[in-house]
């Protein structure tokens, strides 16, 4: 799959365009997913697809934490915000580094799964690293049920960067090109100001959608018992809900 520019060459803006602690409240579902399922303790945690580490960076207080991503560029963003964690450069789909952990996270890198065959491979990677009895938690963005098209968000954000005052307008526009398929599309403007200089860049992000029932199925066929858990409440209303799938011991 290609990678989106946000996560390469403008990945520096990430921690403007989605901060760390807009992730705070979401975390602690997280957290105590993780402690309902598998109780108390520093239980050992990888997460893939963890880009900058915005989420996992509410957790690694609790939990020992691996983090795996595609980008080179969102991995050193995660070792600045999480220095302790150790970083590896991985596919969610064919990952296999050879050790077993408490749970495995996913948060809304999953949506990039574009077919079934990426689903079910990545829960194959979860699965062959985690313990049995352990904890598989994923969070699309979207599932088909709940999505509807065309939509346009529109944000604001304004931060400092190695010195630098960026203030950045993100609009995204979310829409679905093919409705016989499993994708859909996210068409990015980004209006930079950076020291007072101005340009306009776009970027064009191919994720996923499936119903409610291929996740499960996917999940099920893969040894996990699955639920879900809603998260609160945001503007765009993406992002729900967490899957949380245990598996089989």
């Amino acid at each position: 799959m290609s990678q989106p520019r946000l996560y390469g060459e403008l990945a520096y803006l990430w921690p403007i365009i989605s901060p760390p602690g807009e992730y705070l409240e979401e975390a602690e579902v997280w957290r105590q997913a993780i402690r309902d399922k598998l109780g108390q303790g520093r239980h050992r945690v990888l997460e893939l697809g963890v880009g900058g580490g915005h989420n996992l960076s509410h957790l690694t207080g609790d939990f020992q934490a691996t983090a795996v991503d595609l980008s080179p560029q969102m991995l050193d963003l995660s070792r600045m915000l999480n220095p302790g964690v150790e970083h590896q450069l991985g596919d969610m789909r064919t990952l296999r580094l050879g050790e077993t952990f408490d749970a495995v996270l996913i948060h809304d890198a999953i949506t990039y799964m574009l077919t079934e065959h990426d689903l079910a491979a990545t829960f194959e990677t979860a699965k062959s690293h985690i313990r049995a009895g352990g904890l598989l938690i994923a969070a699309p963005d979207w599932v088909r049920e709940n999505f509807r098209a065309p939509m346009v968000f529109h944000w604001e954000r304004n931060g400092v960067i190695n010195g630098s005052d960026i203030q950045v307008t993100v609009q995204e526009y979310l829409h679905d090109p093919d409705t016989s398929d499993t994708e859909i599309e996210s068409v990015y403007t980004y209006t930079i100001v950076e020291d007072g200089q101005q340009r306009v860049e776009q970027d064009t992000h191919t994720t996923g959608l499936f119903p409610m029932a291929t996740w499960t199925r996917l999940l099920r066929e893969a040894g996990f018992q699955v639920e879900t858990v809603q998260l609160p409440a945001n503007e765009g209303g993406y992002g729900g809900f967490i899957f949380v799938a245990e598996l089989g011991k």
